[in-house]
């Protein structure tokens, strides 16, 4: 089941609601995170209750379409808890676009030119970083938003040592790929 699956039922855990009202929690709980699209959230609905994890609790008309309200069962209570006890494995491989772009930098570019790469990316990681700690600064930012940042953070702080670290060895590792 998707993560996203899961984020539906712990927002079903406080009670009954639309998928518009899904949708809008979501992105509230998860500022920084992709929206969820409206169509996500009725298919995952779909089969969230296919599977008994989520039940109609009631439909409604208000001068539109039917509206229908989705609870969370029993069922769905326990697989929740479930997937919040279940450690998350750290991922077996690496897989960064990052990553991807300076190994294909070193396979087909020269050592300057992998360089320029690293800085540009560089720079531009770094200019995210002020972003985010401005957006901590703030008083008035949501906790949601402070504990996204602070995750977007470190990932963007392992990033720029690991940049440093590799802009250091372009030229080994240049050399050691065409050798």
């Amino acid at each position: 089941m998707s993560t996203a699956a899961h984020v539906l039922l712990a927002l079903l855990a406080a009670g009954p609601l639309h998928g518009y009202d899904l949708k809008k929690a979501h992105d509230l709980r998860f500022p920084r995170a992709k929206p969820l699209a409206f169509g996500q959230v009725y298919a995952t609905l779909g089969r969230l209750e296919r599977d008994g994890l989520v039940e109609q609790a009631e439909t409604s008309r208000e001068g539109g379409p039917d509206r229908t309200r989705y609870a969370l069962t029993a069922t769905g209570r326990q697989e929740l808890e479930t997937w919040l006890a279940t450690v998350e494995t750290p991922a077996p491989y690496v897989a960064s676009d990052l990553l991807a772009k300076v190994v294909v930098a070193l396979l087909v570019a020269d050592p300057e030119q992998a360089r320029g790469y690293l800085t540009a990316q560089r720079r531009a990681h770094s200019e995210r970083l002020r972003e985010l700690t401005a957006l901590k600064a703030d008083p008035a930012t949501p906790l949601p938003d402070l504990v996204a940042a602070d995750f977007a953070l470190t990932h963007l702080d392992a990033d720029l040592r690991w940049m440093r670290t590799t802009l250091e060895r372009v030229a080994d590792l240049h050399q050691e790929i065409h050798s």
